[in-house]
């Protein structure tokens, strides 16, 4: 009964905010409401390999596509570098991990990692069409 119930709070959150029309910092509060909605856990670190990729969702926020999953990262800026063609070296403490509060992607400090499901991907990367 308490899944439906959050489910069902889910669904009309998401619903209010495609139904309006998002700019950059709306689409950043929707990815803020979803996270605390659906409670996603909080990670230290993700593993990580030389062939990982992401999804931009607006210049917060990315869906990160690591060694074996998927994870919603957010940075402790703006982080306009991921679209720049100049590689910036990144900060790592260990070669096959990405830590949260200490490592960096192109040059952006990484402040939390989520671990997210393929539903959760679908359900943000929507909301982050709605930033073009």
């Amino acid at each position: 009964m308490m899944l439906r119930a959050t489910t069902a709070c889910a669904v009309l959150l998401l619903t209010s905010c495609a139904a309006q029309q998002q700019t950059g910092s709306g689409v950043e509060q929707a990815i803020r409401d979803y996270i605390e909605v659906r409670q996603l856990a909080e990670l230290e670190f993700l593993r990580s390999s030389n062939r990982d990729h992401w999804t931009e969702l607006n210049e917060k926020f990315i869906i990160y596509k690591g060694y074996d999953e998927e994870y919603l990262l957010e940075f402790s800026r703006n982080c306009y570098e991921l679209n720049e063609h100049p590689v910036v070296a990144d900060v790592r403490r260990e070669p096959n991990r990405v830590r949260a509060r200490f490592d960096t992607l192109r040059g952006c400090r990484i402040e939390k990692i989520f671990a997210v499901n393929a539903n959760d991907v679908a359900e943000l990367t929507a909301l982050g069409e709605h930033n073009e």
